[in-house]
Formats: C-alpha cells, sequence, structure tokens
C-alpha cells in the first residue's frame, strides 16, 4: 500500500475517532411504528399514553361513547405493527371478562394475531387489583397465546418507569420483527 493511501486511511480514522468524542452530531434515526392501542371504557389508555407523553393526565376526558366504537377498532388494525392492550385490573367480574373477550378478539384477528401485543395491568395502585398472574390466568394467556409474541406487564400512573420499560420490551419485539424480515 502506498504511503499516501496510508496516510489517507489514517486521515480517515482520526475523522471518525474526533467525530466519536467530539461531534456526536444527531442520534441516529429511530424507527417509527404504528401502534393501535385498544382497552374497555375507563381501563387508562388515554391517561397512560399522555403522562407517558409527559402530559398532564389531570386533563384527560373519557371518550364519550367508548362502548359504542369497540365495534369499529377493527378500522384501526389495517397497517398496526403491534398492539397495546389495556385492561383495568381493579375493574368487576363483568368488566374483566368483557376484556378478556376483547383481547381473546384481538390475538385472533387476522389484521392482528400475528403481531406483537404489550399487555398492560393497569391500576395497580389500587386495593382492588389483581396481580398479572391473576390476569395471567383468568385470561388465559399461556394457552391463548402459546406461539404468539406477548407482553403482560402491570402499570399505574404512579410507575412511569416501568410503563417506559414496558414499552422498551414492546420496542424489542418490534425490532426482533424487523430483524426477521430483513433475514427472509
Amino acid at each position: 500500500m502506498s504511503d499516501l493511501r496510508i496516510s489517507e486511511a489514517f486521515l480517515y480514522m482520526d475523522y471518525l475517532c474526533f467525530r466519536a468524542l467530539c461531534c456526536k452530531g444527531p442520534p441516529p434515526a429511530r424507527p417509527e411504528y404504528d401502534l393501535v392501542c385498544i382497552g374497555l371504557t375507563g381501563s387508562g389508555k388515554t391517561s397512560l399514553l399522555s403522562k407517558l407523553c409527559s402530559e398532564s393526565p389531570d386533563s384527560v376526558v373519557s371518550t364519550t361513547g367508548a362502548d359504542n366504537i369497540r365495534k369499529y377498532w377493527s378500522r384501526y388494525y389495517q397497517g398496526s405493527q403491534g398492539v397495546i392492550f389495556v385492561l383495568d385490573s381493579a375493574s368487576s367480574e363483568d368488566d374483566l371478562e368483557t376484556a378478556r373477550n376483547e383481547l381473546h378478539s384481538a390475538l385472533q384477528h387476522p389484521q392482528l394475531c400475528t403481531l406483537p401485543f404489550l399487555i398492560l395491568a393497569n391500576h395497580q395502585d389500587k386495593p382492588a387489583a389483581r396481580s398479572v398472574q391473576e390476569v395471567k390466568k383468568y385470561f388465559e394467556l399461556e394457552p391463548l397465546a402459546r406461539g404468539k409474541r406477548w407482553i403482560l406487564q402491570p402499570c399505574s400512573l404512579d410507575d412511569m418507569e416501568a410503563l417506559k420499560d414496558s414499552f422498551s420490551q414492546l420496542i424489542n419485539l418490534l425490532e426482533e420483527k424487523d430483524h426477521e424480515a430483513v433475514r427472509m
């Protein structure tokens, strides 16, 4: 190799070292994902997402007629790359049964069945909250979601670090899916 090429190589390495140490520049672009967030009225979807985006959950107004729009959820499924299902772990038996049926429908829906799911057992700060193990058993997640990619996590507005960790886990599942697509 000529002296000129060696000098150019060292200059380039010096440039890379300089950039790495001094001029980090903007961080690399993060991938964006289209997610659908579903759950029954009062499960805390809007409050959790508002708090996650550093907005005050105090100004959140419950969706009017939310029970009536459940039949339209599937209109939002197309193009989704992941699902966030929020359930009220402190809800009544009737509401928990309804949430269970809706989650089962979502897990089996043709547009969602191959997508990763983040299932958030919200309102863990309430005395009547069911544990993650109780939710997993009641919702029959082990047999129903076998072979699917899903995460069940406890959450509440009081523990944003746990919520952020849950979303990080979902992003990891989404990135795994991206890497699988590249390998194919």
